[in-house]
């Protein structure tokens, strides 16, 4: 299979130096609400990297809940892979890709859990059969079949029937605080727009370099 003639032109708009807001969370609230109003599937999926103890890095896709000045929040099962890497090593890495709008985002920073109160406020607004699901999976450990999962899930139904559904000791909220966000507008030619906001921790003001596509 010859792969190697896949190729598309991006040519939807640029970005300049000009149009970008000082401080890189409101340029990615401005993002992520285009992403919104253009109907994409899943605007707030995004990539989590993280590394092991052993520095073997992984990858999968978590959905964005909420964010504000303090960072990005996710949420997951505590004692899944990549919970122990977090735990191991809090350096970690998201990405968006708005393959319709020709953008990616990638911040990093660092990961930290976030309250039980937070993760219990946000828990309670999951649908109930998500709530469910929470109770049921030791995520990313090994299991027999889907039938066993199963089985657990009507097994949490009857117990918590007509009651109200705890959060479960072992999930909840991290907290992603971003030390650099570089946004990426695709061009023709691949000749990309890229800008990277960082800074230091000494300084409150971010620094927005362009960088070479």
């Amino acid at each position: 299979m010859d792969i190697s003639n896949l190729r598309q032109e991006y040519t939807l708009k640029g970005l300049s130096r000009e149009e970008l807001e000082g401080d890189p969370f409101k340029q990615f609230e401005l993002w992520f609400q285009q992403a919104c109003a253009a109907n994409l599937p899943d605007p707030n999926a995004m990539s989590l990297a993280t590394v092991s103890p052993t520095y073997s890095p992984s990858q999968r896709m978590v959905l964005l809940k909420y964010f504000d000045h303090q960072g990005l929040v996710f949420f997951t099962n505590y004692e899944s892979t990549k919970a122990l890497q977090i735990e191991a090593n809090p350096q970690v890495s998201l990405l968006f890709f708005w393959k319709a709008l020709e953008r990616q985002l990638q911040i990093s920073g660092t990961a930290a859990k976030i309250s039980t109160a937070e993760s219990l406020k946000y828990f309670a607004t999951r649908p109930r059969g998500s709530q469910i699901g929470a109770w049921c999976s030791q995520q990313s450990s090994v299991i027999s079949s889907r039938k066993m999962l199963e089985l657990k899930f009507d097994e949490v139904k009857r117990k918590f029937h007509n009651q109200e559904i705890p959060i479960p000791s072992a999930w909840g909220g991290y907290r992603v605080v971003p030390a650099r966000f570089e946004f990426w507008q695709g061009r023709a030619n691949r000749l990309h727009d890229r800008f990277l906001y960082s800074r230091s921790d000494a300084k409150s003001s971010w620094d927005i370099q362009r960088l070479a596509p």
